[in-house]
C-alpha cells in the first residue's frame, strides 16, 4: 500500500500518470486500465516538462505509464531520473520500441514492467493490475538478451549519475540534447542566461564531464535511438 491507495477494485482511488506524446494513446491507456477500476484518476503529460510538473504536483501518485520517445526523454534517460527522484513510485515503460534490448534496458534502469504498444486493451489492464501488485511485468515470450561487453557499467554509472539531477537540471540536460543555445533555453524556461549557465555547469560537474558535447554524449548512452541525440556547440 503506497500513499493510502489499496489494491484494484476497492473503494478508494488509484492516481495513475499517463506521460506519452500521442493524445489518442493516452486515451487508449486510461481506457484500458478503466476497464479493471473505472475510479481511477488519471494525470496526463505530453512532455518531460510536464511530467515533471505532474511528479511535484502528485506526491502520492501509484503508478507512473512513461514513454520512452516523448519529447524531452532521450529514451532512458527520463526513466533514470525518475527513479532516482521518486524511488517509491512504480514506472511501466510503455514504447513503440519493444525488441529485447529496449525491454532488458527499461528493465536494468528500474522499470517495473515493460508494456507494447501493440498490446491489446485487456492485457495493458493486466499487466497494470500486475505491477501494482508488486510483479514484474514484461511482454510474454521476452528473454533477456545475453549481456555484451563492459559498457553496459558505463552505462549504469551515467544512470547513478543523471538520477542526482534536480528535474530542472534535467530538463536543461534535456535542451542540450536537442541543440538548444544557452539563450534558447533561457527563453524557454523564462530564466536568465546566468541561470541557464549556472545549471549547465552543474550537470557537468554531475555527469563527471568537462564540456557540453561530452555532457550530450553521456545521455546518449542512455538513448534508445543514439542517432537522435543532436551534439551542442561547446559555447558559454
Amino acid at each position: 500500500m503506497r500513499g493510502g491507495a489499496v489494491i484494484f477494485g476497492s473503494s478508494m482511488t488509484r492516481q495513475i500518470i499517463v506521460a506519452d506524446d500521442h493524445p489518442l494513446f493516452r486515451e487508449a491507456l486510461k481506457a484500458a486500465v478503466g476497464r479493471v477500476d473505472s475510479a481511477t484518476r488519471f494525470v496526463e503529460a505530453d512532455s518531460v516538462a510536464t511530467l515533471l510538473a505532474a511528479l511535484e504536483t502528485e506526491p502520492d501518485a501509484d503508478l507512473l505509464l512513461l514513454d520512452l520517445n516523448m519529447p524531452g526523454a532521450q529514451g532512458f534517460n527520463a526513466l533514470v531520473h525518475v527513479r532516482g527522484s521518486r524511488p517509491d513510485l512504480p514506472v511501466v515503460v510503455v514504447s513503440a520500441d519493444d525488441d529485447a534490448e529496449t525491454i532488458a534496458g527499461a528493465l536494468r534502469y528500474g522499470a517495473q514492467g515493460f508494456i507494447s504498444k501493440s498490446t491489446e486493451a485487456a492485457q495493458i489492464g493486466r499487466a497494470i493490475e500486475s505491477v501494482l501488485a508488486g510483479e514484474i511485468y514484461t511482454p510474454p515470450g521476452f528473454h533477456a538478451p545475453r549481456a555484451s561487453g563492459s559498457g553496459g557499467n558505463e552505462d549504469l554509472r551515467i544512470a547513478r549519475r543523471v538520477a542526482e539531477l534536480t528535474p530542472q537540471q534535467f530538463r536543461v540536460l534535456g535542451m542540450l540534447c536537442a541543440g538548444m543555445l544557452n539563450k534558447q533555453i533561457a527563453y524557454d524556461l523564462d530564466v536568465s542566461e546566468a541561470t541557464v549557465k549556472a545549471h549547465v555547469t552543474a550537470i557537468l560537474r554531475k555527469l563527471g564531464v568537462a564540456t557540453r558535447t561530452q555532457a550530450v554524449l553521456a545521455a546518449g548512452r542512455l538513448a534508445v535511438d543514439r542517432a537522435s541525440i543532436n551534439l551542442p556547440p561547446d559555447v558559454e
